[in-house]
């Protein structure tokens, strides 16, 4: 074990200093340890900073960035797919100086004192939302917090895609009806669902993933677009409007574009629903049984951004009354758990939170968190850029010396990687 640790520090110090892969050494060289009484992987053991990561991750050049800033990396093996609070501070015990995180996990007062007292000085969530971060509590004990944006944005619209197209042609349904033996040969009213070209698309929250979502189902299926947010998306009703204008130059009927002022109108109007909205007061609830009998008898309606924006148990209640209304979703409103009745909804197409689950997207979110936590170790400031893709793609001997996303880097007065 000396000889392996010897090896692999000598190792992880030729790629500090030349930028070179040394992932596959890393993986080779980790080894196994109980740490606090909780079973890790151990990766550069003879590194000065302590950085817990609580469950494994996808791909190596998260690991990289962990290991140049000269970081001992303990990846949590414990069972549990769920951390308690109670494992996790065992865990991080008296000293850690970083961790990265789950949004299955709640990190809120009890668990940034703990990283506190042990002397952190990092945290990222493996995600781009952080709604189970309670941020100002970070910020009362001077933790930056870090995030994941700018890397899931296709990856995610095309689960929503996928779901629409799954839900409106009863693809799961046909499946499951085909393994169990029942096809005994083609009949005009098998399976029959709804047809998505040229209807109406419906968005609620057009940022990045459900710009990306309305723009692959106006091109690809020719479908008018109506969409409510707060903020008009110009660039968007730009984009669909020159799209328009190609098909009316190649004599089709040209697709339009139309931000709505209520998202009522977007229900009453569209085939075809999709939420892309942030999770907070405001929307927890949005699609509650008031405005399920809003939508049509046959509309689809797809939720990839968070649970708790559907009354689940109304949706339940709507699908069982309303066989021809269909639903697809990645996310849940108390998840892992589903609410009764959900599971025998022939009518709902629904998967395990994988939205993001493509490899390039999660291999760069994990990469995006190391980087945040490497970066704030390392004292460098904090990108202020949109574009995060150097953190991903660049050469690790050219990437950017900074944090790419922490999202309270101005309550905490960090210093900002100056605008080109």
């Amino acid at each position: 074990m000396a000889l392996a640790r010897a090896l692999l520090a000598a190792v992880s110090s030729v790629a500090r200093h030349s930028g070179s892969k040394i992932s596959i050494a890393q993986r080779g060289l980790a080894s196994s340890a109980i740490v606090n009484g909780v079973p890790v992987e151990v990766h550069n053991d003879s590194g000065s900073k302590r950085v817990v990561v609580t469950k494994s991750l996808p791909g190596d050049r998260w690991l990289q960035y962990l290991v140049n800033a000269d970081c001992r990396v303990e990846v949590c093996k414990h069972p549990d797919i769920i951390l308690s609070n109670a494992t996790i501070k065992q865990l991080l015990g008296t000293k850690c100086d970083g961790v990265i995180g789950q949004l299955t996990e709640d990190w809120g007062e009890e668990l940034f004192e703990a990283l506190r007292q042990a002397g952190g000085k990092a945290y990222s969530n493996y995600a781009v939302g952080y709604n189970n971060v309670k941020v100002h509590e970070a910020t009362q004990r001077g933790i930056p917090v870090g995030n994941t944006p700018g890397v899931l944005t296709e990856t995610t619209a095309e689960l929503a895609a996928a779901l629409t197209l799954a839900a409106a042609r009863r693809v799961v349904e046909a499946d499951v009806f085909m393994r169990a033996g029942h096809y005994k040969g083609w009949l005009p009213t098998l399976f029959v669902g709804q047809l998505l070209q040229n209807k109406t698309v419906g968005i609620i929250g057009a940022g990045r993933i459900g710009a990306a979502y309305a723009r692959m189902m106006v091109e690809g299926h020719k479908m008018n677009l109506v969409y409510y947010d707060p903020y008009p998306n110009k660039q968007l009703e730009e984009y669909i409007r020159l799209y328009g204008e190609l098909l009316r130059h190649r004599g089709e009927p040209p697709v339009a574009v139309r931000r709505v002022e209520t998202m009522e109108e977007v229900l009453q109007e569209a085939d075809v629903v999709s939420l892309h909205c942030n999770l907070d007061a405001s929307t927890r609830h949005l699609i509650n049984a008031k405005r399920l009998a809003m939508m049509k008898k046959d509309a689809v309606l797809v939720n990839a951004a968070r649970g708790p924006c559907i009354d689940e148990a109304a949706l339940v209640a709507h699908l069982k009354a309303n066989p021809d209304f269909r639903c697809g979703l990645d996310v849940f409103e108390d998840e892992p758990a589903m609410k009764p009745g959900l599971a025998d909804c022939p009518n709902a197409v629904i998967v395990p939170h994988i939205a993001s689950a493509s490899m390039w997207t999660r291999s760069g979110m994990a990469t995006l968190a190391a980087a945040n936590v490497a970066g704030v170790l390392s004292g460098y400031p904090v990108w202020n850029k949109v574009d995060i893709l150097p953190f991903v793609e660049k050469p690790m001997s050219s990437v950017p010396q900074a944090a790419p996303s922490i999202v309270n880097a101005k309550e905490l007065g960090l210093k900002l990687v100056a605008d080109a």
